[in-house]
């Protein structure tokens, strides 16, 4: 029993003594090249990443200020046809109002059917653009992790040669 203990013991101190030396990574010329250059690919990779998605947010902004415009015009729209049919109704004679006010009716629900299908429309296109955008910018994202990850390979490859 105390042969075991007195062996269990020495092997805590060997273990202790093995894992307080320390493995110096070679700082070899390679290796500091290698992360020379994989910092210079990380940042190119990052300033293209932020391009694209400038660019993407740009082409959001302008699909959204677009899509305003155009339900603007449509809104426009319907609101001179509601004058319009407005106005026919009371320069009609009073024996044709009842007919004109039905004619007006009609007018006035198309109109309004016209804009809300535009504006739907707009809608819709603008968000295809902006999913779009969304989409450009995680492509730029995902290929700056892409860069990150090869760069940090081609540091231990580095590291491993040496």
């Amino acid at each position: 029993m105390n042969k075991l203990l007195a062996t269990l013991i020495a092997g805590v101190f060997a273990t202790s003594a093995y894992a307080q030396t320390t493995v110096t990574p070679a700082n070899t010329e390679a290796v500091v090249k290698a992360e020379a250059k994989a910092e210079a690919d990380v940042a190119k990779a990052e300033a293209k990443e932020a391009k694209a998605a400038a660019k993407a947010d740009e082409k959001a902004t302008k699909a959204v200020a677009d899509a305003q415009e155009k339900k603007a015009k449509a809104h426009a729209k319907a609101v001179k046809a509601h004058a319009d049919a407005a106005e026919k109704v009371t320069k009609a004679d009073p024996e044709d109002r009842a007919k004109a006010v039905a004619k007006a009716e009609e007018k006035v629900s198309e109109a309004n059917l016209k804009a809300e299908k535009t504006m739907i429309k707009a809608d819709e296109k603008s968000l295809k653009k902006q999913v779009d955008a969304a989409a450009d910018r995680a492509t730029a994202a995902a290929k700056t992790e892409q860069v990150r990850a090869e760069a940090a390979a081609d540091v231990h490859k580095a590291a491993a040669k040496h």
